[in-house]
Order: structure tokens, then C-alpha cells, then sequence
């Protein structure tokens, strides 16, 4: 049986499980510029509002990336399974997308960056 202390609780926590949502998860900024790395060390700096479509060369072979509207995916990889193809435009800041086997990364660059759980 729940106690009036109980009820207290499971109210504040319900008042301010919005408020975390909205200050920590909610309303993020697009981000300004893509940083591409490669093998972990910075190739380029691109802005994400000039339509493009890059040519990096990873460690297995060529990946084509697309900039377009204020996001940025990749079209093509050297890799087996495609994953990094498969995974959706990026655009906010801190959003990442890798090619693990082609050690081809995409980091999102902003005035305000995306929290998460590998955040401290």
C-alpha cells in the first residue's frame, strides 16, 4: 500500500521527467559543419549548407558521401555490410556516423551538442 510520502514522490517524478526530456533530449540545434575523419585524424571540414557530394578514401577503398540541406549520409562504402549506408542523414550537433572497416567517420560539428548516454 502506498503511503502520502509515496505519492509525493511518484508526483515530482512525473513533473519533472518533461522537464529532463525537453533540457536534455529535446530542442537541438542543426548542426554548421561535418567533420570528416579518417582513421581517427581530421580529413576535411565541410559545411553543411553548400549541396555536395565528397569522394574519401578510407583503408579499404572509396566512400561517397552526400551533403544536402543541412544534413549529411553516407551513399557508398568499400565496406562488406553497408552499415554506415544504411543509417540515416545526420544533422544535428554531436550526431556521428562511422564505417568501422573503412575507418571513415562523420562527426557533426555545432554551437550546441547533442547529449547522450556516453556523455559525462
Amino acid at each position: 500500500m502506498l503511503r502520502r510520502g509515496d505519492y509525493l514522490v511518484l508526483l515530482a517524478t512525473l513533473l519533472l521527467l518533461p522537464w529532463l526530456y525537453l533540457t536534455f533530449w529535446g530542442d537541438q540545434r542543426a548542426g554548421e559543419y561535418a567533420q570528416i575523419l579518417v582513421g581517427g585524424e581530421q580529413l576535411e571540414l565541410v559545411s553543411l549548407r553548400q549541396p555536395q557530394t565528397l569522394e574519401v578514401e578510407g583503408y579499404l577503398g572509396l566512400s561517397l558521401l552526400e551533403v544536402l540541406e543541412g544534413k549529411i549520409r553516407f551513399v557508398a562504402s568499400a565496406c562488406q555490410n553497408k552499415q554506415c549506408v544504411h543509417r540515416r542523414w545526420i544533422s544535428l550537433g554531436g550526431e556521428v556516423v562511422s564505417c568501422l572497416p573503412n575507418r571513415v567517420s562523420i562527426a557533426i560539428l555545432g554551437d550546441e551538442q547533442r547529449f547522450d548516454a556516453i556523455n559525462f
